[in-house]
């Protein structure tokens, strides 16, 4: 608990606040790369949404690995490319610099520009619950993966209750309860 609040106190002395406050601890916007909802196939995971372009690519792969093992596991990455042409031309770059376990998403340029939804810039990144509520939307700086700032937001959205109970991780303490009962 007080690492979390130590992040949190750090994050609201940063200019700016470090975070978007405005849809704090709410759901995001409904979005949809085609047909496909990544938010909700995200469900019951923590969720952290890349908004990335093809130039400098964080190694995002680095940071999944460093918290599995660290136990935090159940983890969902997404990248989102931007909607602007320049972007659509080089996806192929951004899909080749993030792993393949990776997601990346192109936007349809005929689709809602999923970014604007977010009221996300380049480089941001949105760290969800497993419930699907925003816990932290962070910008640059403090979005470069050689700061602590992601990896300790991540680490409050998966250890704390930031945003309230969430029925994911209820169901997960409650099928544990359950287990040890009937050892």
């Amino acid at each position: 608990m007080w690492a979390g609040l130590g992040l949190a106190l750090v994050l609201c002395l940063l200019p700016g606040g470090g975070t978007e406050h405005q849809g704090h601890c709410k759901e995001p916007p409904e979005w949809s790369i085609e047909e496909e909802n990544p938010m909700m196939k995200s469900r019951g995971t923590v969720t952290v949404v890349a908004l990335l372009q093809a130039r400098i690519v964080p190694r995002l792969e680095d940071l999944q690995l460093k918290l599995g093992s660290s136990g935090l596991v159940n983890i969902t990455f997404i990248v989102v490319n931007h909607q602007g042409h320049h972007s659509q031309l080089k996806y192929h770059l951004l899909r080749e610099k993030v792993s393949e376990d990776i997601p990346v998403y192109q936007q349809n340029a005929t689709q809602p520009d999923v970014w604007a939804s977010l009221r996300g810039k380049k480089d941001d990144f949105l760290i969800y619950d497993r419930c699907g509520r925003l816990v932290f939307h962070l910008g640059l700086p403090y979005t470069f993966l050689s700061f602590p700032y992601v990896e300790k937001a991540i680490q409050v959205a998966y250890c704390e209750n930031t945003c309230g109970n969430c029925s994911y991780t209820v169901c997960i303490h409650f099928s544990l309860s359950l287990l040890y009962r009937s050892i």
